[in-house]
């Protein structure tokens, strides 16, 4: 280099240093894309993607090739540097370049490139790919015999770089992914994703009618009594049983209900002949596999019954759509709305037969899911006992009292949002 003048090595240790920000803004930027994107984008049959994917198929050869660059580059911009050191200070200037050249590319060579890349990997990895594609060609058997010297070594500890794990997101995961894409999608598909996502977490028990909430007709009844019903019926199918719920006969269309109602000759057996069979569903089955059973049995109503064929309510297909997209139709049971009322002092009253559920996601709280599906079993389960009128306690920190209890259950409750015990004491 004595022949290269000091001004010209600086300009030789400039082009240097940003070479060597190209490749560390080249490695950040491909290491930090959009793996699901980037996939996107190939389906779309993007050129700049499928190279990039291309590239990333083999990430040991990619590296490879970037830290062999990045190495040659830095290795030679010392070199450069140590010389010019010594032109301007002599000796002395060994340990002046050595701290300057690394502050130069630790802030230009580094930081600073690597920072953009990540913030920008796209516009970063796209570009960068056309150029390391030639560099993978050219330095195709120096990348390779580096690449069979680490991956030897990979091989001591059980690593094989062909062996690439897939990453799939897990439930979660997905749900934060579309959480933190609300600035992108409307609040109500967010929502429907989210509760799609939910599905499996949810059993047929959190959403039934509780058999003592069904509406149902005893066969057994004056028959006067039975037509008038049918004639009032506001729901599309209606239960038929005998004498008690447990021994149901099946379901009447209201369709066919009013078809046999115009006859002359309309009687119970003709009755009984129109109904259909009933579909039953066991007990803690999800809402996802349930929405499945009922697509392949072409079923839209069934009932849930436990292990020991006892009912224990009524599931509809539009009870799980509600699930996904919310209310849409006319329930057969008070909403947590009907079944809430908010008093002056900010305390609540509530049905002591409301869903949990429904009145976490109505009122916003967190009382417990696990266990009983209503307000009155999970204070009968943590009481151990039913309780009598004014009684107060506390469950998952929300303070309550029982303010009426008939036939054994508790009917009204008064409860006291965590808000307003935060902000008393």
């Amino acid at each position: 280099m004595d022949d290269i003048s000091t001004s010209a090595l600086f300009i030789i240790l400039g082009v240097l240093i940003l070479i060597s920000g190209y490749f560390s803004s080249s490695e950040t930027g491909i290491m930090s894309i959009n793996r699901y994107r980037l996939r996107h984008l190939v389906k779309e049959n993007n050129k700049s993607a499928k190279r990039v994917d291309k590239l990333l198929k083999r990430p040991d050869r990619l590296i490879g090739l970037i830290l062999i660059g990045n190495n040659l580059v830095n290795i030679a911009a010392s070199a450069v540097a140590t010389v010019i050191g010594m032109r301007l200070l002599g000796d002395a200037g060994i340990v002046v370049a050595t701290f300057a050249l690394t502050l130069v590319i630790l802030i230009f060579a580094e930081v600073t490139p690597k920072t953009l890349a990540a913030l920008y990997p796209e516009k970063v990895a796209f570009p960068s790919s056309v150029i390391l594609k030639i560099l993978l060609k050219a330095l195709f058997p120096v990348v390779v015999t580096v690449n069979w010297i680490t991956n030897g070594m990979l091989k001591l500890f059980g690593v094989s770089p062909e062996q690439i794990e897939e990453h799939s997101l897990s439930k979660e995961e997905l749900k934060t992914v579309v959480n933190e894409s609300s600035a992108m999608l409307p609040t109500n598909h967010s929502n429907m994703l989210t509760s799609i996502l939910d599905l499996e977490q949810v059993t047929v028990e959190d959403i039934m009618i509780p058999r003592s909430e069904i509406n149902a007709i005893d066969i057994n009844d004056d028959w006067k009594d039975i037509t008038r019903r049918l004639t009032n019926a506001q729901h599309t199918r209606v239960l038929l049983y005998r004498d008690q719920i447990d021994d149901a006969v099946g379901f009447i269309h209201s369709r066919d209900a009013l078809r046999l109602l115009t006859k002359e000759q309309f009687d119970k057996p003709s009755l009984l002949r129109a109904v259909r069979e009933i579909y039953f569903i066991p007990e803690g089955t999800s809402l996802n596999t349930q929405l499945l059973k009922f697509q392949q049995n072409k079923e839209r109503i069934g009932l849930v019954v436990d292990e020991y064929g006892d009912i224990q309510g009524l599931v509809t297909l539009e009870d799980i759509l509600e699930e996904v997209v919310g209310d849409f139709t006319t329930t057969q049971t008070p909403t947590p709305s009907d079944e809430v009322k908010v008093q002056s002092d900010g305390s609540v009253l509530v049905d002591g037969g409301a869903n949990i559920r429904d009145l976490n996601k109505e009122m916003g709280w967190e009382l417990p899911t696990e266990g009983p599906k209503t307000l009155s079993g999970l204070i009968v389960e943590y009481l151990e006992d039913i309780p009598e009128n004014q009684l107060g306690l506390k469950i998952a920190n929300y303070p309550m009292e029982v303010l009426e209890v008939k036939e054994n259950m508790i009917k009204v409750v008064k409860i006291f949002p965590l808000q307003q015990t935060s902000s008393s004491s």
